[in-house]
């Protein structure tokens, strides 16, 4: 169990931080910022927090920034595991009970508990639950982090009652408002910074909200073996994941069918809709269905990438054009879907490419124009920067 000392130096070193590859990153980054979402973690014992979030998103950074914090208050009372470094439930059990064992010799009565990527174990939760119901871990506060919601969340079902002051977090890029201030531009004076706002929107086009794609790291290849790698867990093929992705490339903004892509790729649908099912899961598209009245599953979709560096890695991935309304109307999409938890499309003889909750808005960066009822808000690119201002800030 020697690794467990290798992974929790500050047991050890009170100069830890000095070496550990996330810490020594985020402080070398030109613009970091500590995460809004580290403040929806629950750290009152007794907690079972889910973790949830894209790949290189920072959750680990986010969760180094945690420990910094805890560690101050007593270094045996924190706990962190990668759980992609172990190879079995029994390395799981093991790890957690030599913990247990340091926790006791240093009389500690609640600790900190971060298990990170714990899907690289299937049916980890069997462990987390055995331990809660024994009382091992009835004092603790529980962190599961993980790059795939649906593996994660769930097992939710798994711990009827045994969260406690728990929550679920998801970690997502930056939004352009959130964008806006980690680059000082005060929200709340959005007229004062009008040049700066404009001229941030098509920097937010280029780099998207990932930590190291704002702080122009290369980190491109690293962010497409990611996606591949979680593909390859669920036994995915990546060449037929690339062929997916570029065939939609060559169809959006239109909405399109699960038969359609899958007669350009000589493929069954079902094929075509479980890819995107996971690649959903794995907050890299989402999917986008049909509503009138109600929604509609069978009618064609639209689909969108959540990121725009995502959209452009993507696309260089797959040697496509990242077409212009494309991308805007992307932009929109995710953050109308951010504030409402919900995203729809309308389609009869006009379509709106953005209906949730009692807004609907037709986004007319680089489209012809046409004339819309009057409860449609109409968005030429120029307006968009201040339009996802005003929803997710206000």
């Amino acid at each position: 169990m020697r690794i467990l000392f290798t992974l929790n130096p500050w047991w050890e070193n009170k100069e830890w931080e000095e070496k550990d590859k996330q810490l020594v990153e985020f402080e070398a980054m030109e613009i970091k910022w500590i995460p809004k979402w580290l403040n929806n973690v629950s750290i009152k014992p007794f907690s079972l927090n889910f973790l949830v979030g894209p790949r290189q998103v920072g959750k680990t950074t986010g969760i180094k920034l945690l420990i910094r914090e805890l560690v101050r208050r007593n270094r045996y009372g924190v706990f962190y595991l990668d759980v992609e470094l172990l190879k079995d439930l029994e390395e799981l059990r093991e790890a957690i009970l030599f913990y247990n064992r340091i926790k006791e010799e240093n009389k500690i009565k609640n600790s900190y508990i971060f298990l990170d990527e714990v899907t690289a174990i299937k049916e980890w939760w069997r462990i987390i639950k055995g331990f809660i119901d024994s009382g091992i871990l009835s004092n603790d506060v529980i962190t599961v982090s993980g790059s795939s919601s649906l593996r994660i969340l769930k097992h939710k079902e798994a711990f009827p009652g045994r969260r406690g002051f728990g929550k679920d977090v998801e970690v997502l890029p930056l939004s352009f408002p959130e964008f806006l201030e980690v680059h000082g531009v005060d929200l709340n004076r959005i007229s004062t910074f009008k040049k700066e706002i404009e001229d941030l929107f098509l920097a937010y086009q280029e780099v998207g909200g990932f930590p190291k794609s704002i702080n122009k790291m290369s980190f491109l290849k690293d962010l497409i073996r990611s996606i591949e790698s979680e593909i390859e867990k669920v036994d995915k093929n990546t060449l037929t994941l690339k062929q997916i992705i570029s065939t939609i490339y060559e169809m959006v903004p239109s909405a399109m069918s699960f038969n359609s892509i899958a007669n350009k790729i000589g493929i069954s649908h079902k094929t075509v809709e479980s890819y995107l099912e996971d690649l959903e899961d794995l907050f890299v598209v989402k999917i986008v269905y049909h509503k009138d009245k109600r929604v509609n599953y069978r009618k064609e979709k639209k689909i969108f990438i959540r990121d725009p560096f995502l959209a452009k890695s993507l696309a260089l991935w797959c040697n496509k054009e990242l077409r212009k309304d494309f991308l805007s109307e992307s932009i929109v999409q995710e953050h109308m879907f951010r504030k409402f938890d919900e995203i729809f499309y309308y389609r009869n003889t006009y379509e709106i490419d953005c209906v949730a909750n009692n807004l609907r808005v037709e986004v007319k960066a680089g489209k012809p124009h046409r004339k819309y009822p009057k409860n449609v808000l109409i968005l030429e690119e120029k307006d968009i920067p201040e339009f996802l201002i005003k929803l997710l800030h206000t």
